[in-house]
């Protein structure tokens, strides 16, 4: 067995002794079947609130179509406490294992830098798709039931480029968690970073060609209208440039600092 599997292994082990692998899906599950719910029972909660002034229900107003509503899922529960969720799962990959002095002891042993940061992105995006899938699956469930069908392939294709903007987050995490060694450090900086290039995302089309959270819009996109948009090559070109450079940095800091 190579030192990457071994390493991976070792990954596995320590997600299931710290609960990851059984909390981190349920609460992604759960913000999955928030959005539908929330959206399908707030008129009636609205109403049934009475006296509250400023608050006019219109009888008329259309229904949601199921897209609409799976695509706030991935903006309005996934894009924001998703993310936190999932910086406060990964931020001590690393760290943690500099603190204790883990590290050192692994880069005392015939084991490449590649394959130490290798086993903890690829563990650590494995679960985060997993979670991901859950709680979408759950979400595309009570979509279905309460507003109304979507077709798969948009479904499938819209979870295929939501996964490269997470990969990016779960790299991104994984480098902050090399460079400092306080775990509110590395959330501060992950939160702030993360959701403030979601948000310039948003701002005009040709950013967010260069901008790895284009996929989140790309994939929203796609659930409302069926298009991937322009020049998505692009954007898998730059997201990947930036992941590999993450990687080549992570690699070198801590080839450096000789832990």
């Amino acid at each position: 067995m190579n030192t990457f599997a071994i390493l991976s292994k070792k990954e596995f082990n320590q997600m299931v002794k710290e609960y990851k692998i059984l909390w981190l899906p349920i609460v992604f599950m759960l913000l999955g079947i928030t959005q539908p719910i929330m959206m399908y029972y707030l008129p009636m909660i609205l109403e049934n609130l009475g006296g509250v002034e400023g608050i006019m229900i219109d009888p008329t107003m259309a229904k949601p179509e199921g897209r609409e509503v799976l695509a706030s899922t991935l903006n309005s529960q996934f894009d924001q406490l998703g993310i936190i969720i999932m910086i406060v799962a990964v931020m001590g990959v690393i760290q943690a294992e500099k603190a204790n002095g883990m590290l050192q002891f692994i880069l005392t042993r015939p084991v490449s830098i590649s394959s130490y940061l290798g086993s903890k992105i690829a563990t650590h995006y494995l679960l985060a798709v997993l979670s991901l899938a859950i709680g979408y699956i759950a979400s595309y469930g009570y979509t279905m039931y309460l507003f109304s069908p979507i077709p798969i392939t948009y479904v499938i294709l819209a979870f295929a480029l939501y996964c490269l903007w997470l990969l990016f987050i779960i790299t991104f995490v994984t480098m902050i968690s090399t460079f400092f060694n306080s775990q509110a450090v590395i959330a501060l900086v992950s939160i702030v970073a993360l959701l403030l290039c979601r948000l310039i995302a948003g701002l005009h089309p040709s950013i967010s060609i260069f901008n790895p959270a284009g996929f989140s819009l790309r994939a929203s996109s796609v659930l409302m209208t069926g298009s991937i948009g322009a020049w998505w090559e692009i954007n898998v070109i730059v997201t990947f440039l930036l992941i590999f450079g993450m990687i080549l940095t992570m690699h070198f800091w801590i080839a450096k600092k000789k832990f």
